[in-house]
């Protein structure tokens, strides 16, 4: 017999699931000449919603039967009850895994189209997001919702330098990163006293203060219109483009003696973003086995046993969101050169959310897991594109899920351990 209790809940979230559904999916603007009509959606879309709302009462309802069945689907899996894997033995098969993925990654782009190239390059840029953000929030433990704004920093100092200055992207891309890191210190400092909540709401602050800067200035940054004309990557001074831009510089297919395509300069710029992410994570992977790495991991367990261990608080903070602004300064430098335009709307709050996303789903911790979790998130919007209306509610779904059957992310981090001989 369903209790009492269990009928109102299931009522309030049916309405609920109405009341915020209605204005959004049912309802849409439209314009007819110089007037704006406000119309209702098609039967269809009201069916969905109706559907929508009946399965959130029923599955509130049944809740308790409906979360014991699907845990004993753990009883089907043969690999439930199977020990850990050896650590030596797991860490040899991801180092092999690593690079395989390397490998094919170096030779792909050479046998698919354009299109997949530069959907390829995005999803690299994603993945040193995912990394950097990782640091910040799965190894230090710090919620961090305003990381876009180191991003939009290092897309922002590559194109305010090549506008004013002429400045290449190999010279903005360690003044793009660098600047970013000097915003993550100087970020860490307001915070350091700060957890949980409270830290996430002054880091989101410091998105939108970002963001609304670039917006208003408009006379440096262009404000809502943006900066284009941004260059393209050069290599040792060939140009990729039909026709040379710059004085001195030369053209890649002529003095190659190849026909011109476009496809040498996505392919070109995919390879950079390519090398720049293996480069993020192997110096990711390197500090998390060194002594900041560790102190990473013992402020995100317990602050105060860390502090009375002699850690510096800090310290430790500050060289997070320094490190983790770094590897998000060179992703929007690469963002910038692939795009060629960029304004202040690339740099959204929900774009700090998706790279969260990206990091809870993977493992909070876990660099195999974040890099699953960011391709897994940037391609499979694009092999759905008649559902794209539906995106960001498919989205929202599957994040309920992951956290009801699966907590820890799609590869959880695994800890070291380290055992001591007794002298016996």
């Amino acid at each position: 017999m369903v209790a009492a209790h269990n009928l109102k809940h299931a009522l309030f979230c049916a309405v609920i699931t109405l009341v915020i559904s209605w204005p959004i999916m049912g309802l849409k603007l439209e314009a007819v000449g110089t007037q704006i009509t406000l119309q209702g959606a098609d039967p269809f879309t009201w069916i969905a919603i109706g559907v929508a709302a009946l399965a959130v009462f029923l599955f509130q309802l049944f809740r308790e039967a409906i979360l014991g069945r699907l845990g004993m689907l753990k009883s089907l899996n043969p690999m439930a009850d199977r020990k850990p894997m050896p650590q030596e033995k797991r860490l040899k098969l991801e180092s092999i895994g690593l690079t395989l993925l390397i490998v094919l990654a170096l030779i792909w782009p050479f046998f698919v189209s354009r299109g997949s190239v530069d959907l390829a390059t995005l999803v690299l840029i994603y993945i040193m997001l995912a990394l950097g953000l990782n640091v910040v929030v799965g190894l230090a433990g710090l919620l961090d919702l305003g990381y876009v704004a180191f991003y939009a920093v290092g897309a922002y100092t590559f194109a305010l330098l090549s506008q004013y200055w002429g400045i290449s992207f190999w010279m903005a891309l360690p003044i793009g990163a660098l600047l970013a890191a000097l915003f993550g210190l100087v970020l860490g400092f307001p915070v350091l006293r700060l957890r949980g909540d409270y830290l996430a709401i002054v880091t989101l602050g410091f998105g939108e203060i970002i963001r609304i800067l670039l917006n208003n200035w408009t006379n440096v940054t262009g404000g809502p219109n943006g900066i284009g004309g941004i260059p393209d990557p050069t290599l040792f001074g060939m140009e990729f483009g039909r026709r040379v831009k710059e004085e001195g510089n030369v053209s890649f297919h002529e003095t190659f003696g190849i026909a011109y395509s476009g496809e040498h300069k996505v392919i070109f710029l995919y390879l950079i973003a390519l090398v720049l992410a293996v480069f993020t994570g192997l110096v990711i992977r390197r500090l998390m086995r060194m002594p900041v790495g560790r102190a990473w991991e013992a402020l995100r367990e317990d602050e105060i046993a860390a502090r009375s261990l002699g850690l510096s608080r800090t310290g430790v903070k500050l060289s997070a969101f320094t490190i983790g602004a770094f590897f998000a300064g060179f992703a929007g430098t690469v963002f910038a050169s692939k795009q060629g335009f960029i304004s202040p709307e690339s740099f959204v709050f929900l774009e700090s959310a998706i790279i969260l996303a990206i990091v809870v789903l993977g493992g909070m911790g876990s660099q195999m897991g974040v890099i699953l979790a960011a391709i897994a998130v940037t391609i499979l919007p694009e092999l759905a594109r008649e559902f794209s209306e539906y995106r960001m509610l498919i989205f929202g779904a599957a994040m309920v899920l992951m956290m009801v059957w699966r907590p820890q992310g799609l590869l959880p981090m695994r800890r070291r351990q380290i055992k001591l001989s007794t002298g016996e």
